[in-house]
């Protein structure tokens, strides 16, 4: 097993819930990480927490939809840190709701955040990894795309996209330059359900994350877990769920 020490990491959707608990881990277990969201005072305080314990962290302000804030999060981390050994696709929303309310915006929005920002991040870092000679992609997804449930198509239908996209990844990334990791938890307690428009599913959303929800930082370890394994190790996909569902 190798180690995160040292390791450049860029995490979106860093401004709170698992990608602030894979920050904060990360750079206790001596990795250099970017954090990466809208909220620039949320992961700001962040970076600076980090940096009072004696961690290293950086900031980029980025919206995932934007192909080009992806662009700045890669170049400001090299700018920093010289390299990026990797970057975890952590940003995603969910205002979920039965397909009968027709809510195409939210659709969109979904598909924006959750697959689009994705792949506007694997673009950014691809080139920078293939010109290294190595790269990490971490993305995580979700086991909703795994047992689709009532108001989460198409939730679902974007974390089942990422998961092919990075199962094609894996298989077009044969000379052992890339490597990609793909993380699907079940309920983490995060703050994802203000996103729910929808009163009566955003509070059973709660409920659910309360009973049997898993802590952000038990997502954190499985991040860590897949960057240490040595690059000759290829881990596919890792799901991090509590053994009852709700």
């Amino acid at each position: 097993m190798l180690s995160v020490h040292d390791k450049i990491v860029a995490i979106t959707g860093a401004s709170g819930g698992i990608g602030e608990a894979t920050a904060r881990l990360l750079a206790q277990r001596g990795a250099a990480v970017v954090l990466a969201a809208r909220r620039s005072e949320r992961i700001d305080a962040i970076a600076q927490d980090i940096r009072e314990e004696g961690g290293r962290a950086g900031t980029c302000v980025v919206d995932v939809t934007q192909a080009e804030d992806l662009q700045r999060l890669v170049s400001t981390t090299i700018d920093q840190y010289g390299r990026l050994d990797v970057l975890v696709n952590n940003a995603g929303i969910a205002p979920i709701s039965p397909l009968a309310d027709l809510d195409t915006e939210s659709w969109s929005a979904m598909i924006d955040v959750n697959l689009r920002g994705t792949l506007n991040g694997i673009a950014a870092a691809l080139p920078v990894f293939r010109e290294q000679g190595a790269g990490h992609v971490v993305s995580i997804v979700s086991v909703a795309g795994l047992t689709v449930s009532p108001s989460m198509a198409v939730y679902a239908a974007t974390k089942n996209a990422v998961r092919t996209i990075h199962e094609g990844l894996r298989t077009e990334s044969t000379d052992g330059v890339v490597r990609t990791t793909a993380i699907s938890p079940g309920y983490v307690r995060t703050d994802l359900a203000d996103s729910m428009t929808d009163p009566h599913i955003r509070e059973r959303t709660r409920t659910n994350m309360d009973a049997v929800g898993i802590p952000p930082a038990a997502v954190a370890r499985a991040v860590a877990f897949a960057i240490e394994q040595p690059g000759d190790v290829e881990i596919g996909e890792i799901n991090v769920r509590p053994t009852v569902q709700a």
